[in-house]
């Protein structure tokens, strides 16, 4: 069954198509990957990943997905941009990003982290990237009275220079370790019952790119074919900055070295750390996004429309393939029992792709659906949905 088309834009709008469609694309990527959490548990794969250890399909299956974040995050400040120009500027902005904020943070901590692990009282917290979204828009709305200029300026040390900060560690227990673990140094903060909270996403570098996203904000209003011109050379310059960066092996991430084989070489030289976001991982995922945003301009419009479908309603489709992969996979084990020690996993990464693919079929009349339901409806919260 063909899932339904999104509704046409005729125009530049505050919602354009193709961030919609970028937007999709990345969060059908994210399906894959959060199925390969559910479904090929037994082969978790490491922070940057074991080159020697993990299977090439697996490894770029992996890697598809470091586009999703910095690209959703950059996204979400472009969107933050384009509801200023509609709503009146920067204070508009400001006020709704901080609200909204607080709301992904509060999200998080309850329908997100329900939906990972099916407990009211988990033993850990994963603060993911909800969470890490939350907290960028409510440092966006801070930096958005900044000048264009010296907004995209501290966007850009955050984004390249966060990892001069790497050798700076704060252990657990001394103080400033839970403002350092959410900021920069993935780690586990202690929680007053008991439990601990994992920093799966540290903060700083994700401020860098919400900020870059809001930056580019007027381009959007430029004619298609300027847009699509700067699009092209932001993304060549990034992918340009992230091949010398990556030669040169001193700074950016983890060297690489050379494998046995042509191919694991090439893994090492890609395998890119993202907890937190190296500074080549955010040039080349972002370069690669804005090559992406430019040819969706340009791609053909059912294309276009069917990705727009999952990117015109990001949360609802988020929370719905999350408690539907775990139900899947608990209603496989309760069917099949275990096949992996204790958990329920598919034999091959071909069978992860399908299932995604199967996935993605009602999710996208159920966003479809909600899609419409939002737009029609005049109740204030719905706008933070």
């Amino acid at each position: 069954m063909t899932p339904p088309a999104a509704p046409s834009t005729a125009a530049l709008s505050i919602r354009i198509q193709s961030i919609d469609a970028l937007r999709g694309l990345v969060m059908l990527l994210m399906l894959v990957d959060h199925a390969r959490e559910f479904f090929f548990i037994h082969a978790q794969v490491s922070d940057p990943m074991d080159v020697t250890a993990t299977a090439p399909v697996l490894f770029f299956t992996r890697m598809t997905a470091h586009l999703c974040a910095p690209i959703f995050v950059a996204l979400t400040g472009l969107s933050a941009w384009l509801y200023a120009s509609k709503k009146g500027g920067a204070p508009a902005a400001s006020a709704f990003l901080f609200k909204r904020g607080l709301f992904l943070i509060g999200l998080e901590l309850t329908l997100v982290t329900f939906a990972w692990t099916f407990s009211l009282t988990p033993t850990t917290v994963f603060l993911q990237v909800i969470w890490v979204i939350g907290l960028s828009m409510i440092a966006l709305a801070a930096l958005v009275h900044l000048p264009r200029g010296a907004l995209i300026t501290l966007g850009l040390v955050i984004m390249l220079g966060h990892n001069f900060l790497d050798p700076i560690t704060v252990a657990e227990g001394a103080p400033g370790h839970a403002v350092w673990a959410v900021l920069h140094d993935r780690g586990y903060i202690d929680l007053p019952w008991g439990g601990q909270a994992r920093t799966s996403y540290p903060l700083l570098p994700w401020i860098g790119v919400i900020a870059l996203g809001y930056g580019v904000g007027p381009w959007f209003v430029a004619d298609g074919a300027t847009r699509r011109r700067r699009l092209v050379v932001l993304g060549v310059a990034m992918l340009g900055l992230f091949a010398v960066l990556r030669t040169i092996n001193l700074y950016g991430d983890h060297p690489w070295s050379v494998q046995p084989d042509l191919l694991r070489t090439a893994m090492s030289v890609l395998n890119l750390t993202k907890y937190p976001p190296s500074a080549d991982f955010l040039l080349v995922t972002l370069g690669v996004g804005a090559l992406l945003l430019a040819g969706l301009e340009r791609a053909p419009r059912r294309l276009v429309d069917l990705l727009a479908v999952f990117g015109g309603a990001p949360l609802f489709f988020y929370l719905i393939h999350l408690y539907g992969l775990h139900l899947l996979n608990l209603g496989a084990l309760a069917v099949f029992g275990p096949n992996q020690g204790e958990v329920f996993s598919l034999p091959s990464v071909g069978w992860i792709w399908l299932l995604a693919l199967i996935v993605a079929v009602p999710s996208a009349f159920a966003s479809r659906w909600f899609g419409e339901v939002k737009r029609r409806s005049s109740q204030w919260w719905m706008k933070y949905l």
